[in-house]
């Protein structure tokens, strides 16, 4: 096992309770248990065995838009370096290694037994399952774009798949890694607006082509899936677990949901929420606590300025700008917990991602959104 030069980052969070919604039937995604009954990695395999000294080296599922801004964000990561790309298309794959670098594989079983240390999964959500039990079958970390599954019992089969190898699984939420964010936990931490009991949050594009995958039932498309876990990530790390959850949505004609408005009870406080496709929302976040609030603008996901004012008439200004694409703050929090032999992230924590998913699951279920992975 090679010697990781990384230099850790020193993120803690405890960890949250969580309660998600059992879907009473789905069908599981084709060749997920061949490949982990096909495979002879023992448990608790190293942390990094398969790449280049002192380097995590990486393989990327999928060539889409996240998967780009995903390459090109580690470029900015010292200790990290892009080896091999698959997808279902090959001159999708070559396309992206001509740009980026790394070599294409012709299957994905050929990228899984090469000398990757990680893998970065960028496809929709009703891949996601498959390929990241069959990445951790082979002995692989994930890294998983977000929302980390279709639903929260997909999610647990992962988990007991991440534990039984002893590998790391993270779902790629990149918003508490941005220098804003933390810089605004920082602040607040010295020039408390006290405890934060309200957070409203939302964000609905309208300008998405139909032809665009969110707008696809088949492959996990739909507001909630596409947009809302930033929304419940923001409800969670502030305000706490999540006890109750009322949902209003409308099903659009291609069968995916086209606008959605959530009102989140948690431990500390409550939250609204909002997520769309075709109604141009504004994109920004609100935090309040008894003692002042937060404005975050538009695009708060990526968040680079943000305005606190006290109830004692002061108000002061925040402003970060971020590298690159900002997936190389979350890319880099990854390398360090896989290069000190952590297993979960303390920010983006296995509980917070069920959290997560357990906000979205009781979302669908009460406006009837179900997948035909799931019937």
């Amino acid at each position: 096992m090679p010697t990781c030069t990384r230099v850790c980052s020193g993120f803690e969070k405890s960890a949250i309770a969580v309660n998600y919604y059992e879907w009473p039937a789905r069908r599981r995604q084709a060749g997920s248990d061949r490949m982990l009954q096909n495979t002879d990695v023992p448990e608790n395999s190293q942390r990094i065995a398969a790449g280049i000294p002192g380097v995590v080296t990486w393989g990327v599922i999928g060539g889409g838009d996240s998967a780009r801004r995903f390459a090109a964000g580690l470029r900015y990561v010292t200790g990290a370096k892009l080896t091999s790309v698959w997808t279902r298309k090959r001159e999708v794959a070559e396309a992206f290694a001509a740009h980026f670098g790394g070599a294409t594989t012709c299957t994905l079983e050929q990228m899984l037994s090469g000398p990757v240390d990680a893998v970065y999964i960028s496809t929709h959500p009703d891949s996601h399952h498959a390929y990241a039990l069959a990445a951790l079958a082979a002995g692989k970390h994930v890294l998983c774009e977000k929302p980390s599954m279709l639903n929260g019992q997909q999610l647990e089969e992962v988990l007991v798949a991440t534990s039984t190898r002893g590998l790391l699984f993270m779902e790629a939420m990149k918003s508490p890694f941005f220098p804003l964010y933390r810089r605004l936990r920082e602040h607040l931490e010295q020039d408390s607006i006290g405890q934060v009991a309200f957070v409203r949050a939302g964000s609905s594009i309208a300008d998405i082509p139909l032809n665009h995958p969110i707008y696809n039932l088949d492959v996990g498309g739909g507001s909630l899936l596409g947009i809302g876990p930033y929304e419940a990530f923001l409800a969670l790390d502030w305000l706490g677990p999540v006890e109750r959850v009322q949902t209003f949505g409308q099903i659009g004609p291609t069968g995916i949901d086209t606008f959605v408005t959530l009102q989140t009870k948690h431990l500390n406080g409550m939250a609204q929420l909002y997520c769309g496709v075709g109604l141009h929302g504004e994109g920004d976040a609100l935090l309040v606590g008894p003692l002042g609030n937060v404005a975050i603008p538009s695009k708060w996901w990526n968040p680079v300025h943000a305005t606190i004012r006290y109830v004692d008439g002061r108000t002061v200004e925040l402003d970060e700008p971020f590298e690159s694409t900002g997936f190389n703050y979350e890319v880099g929090h990854f390398c360090d917990l896989l290069c000190s032999n952590r297993t979960e992230s303390p920010i983006i924590t296995h509980d917070m991602s069920r959290q997560m998913m357990s906000i979205l699951d009781h979302a669908r279920v009460a406006i009837g959104l179900v997948y035909p992975q799931e019937l």
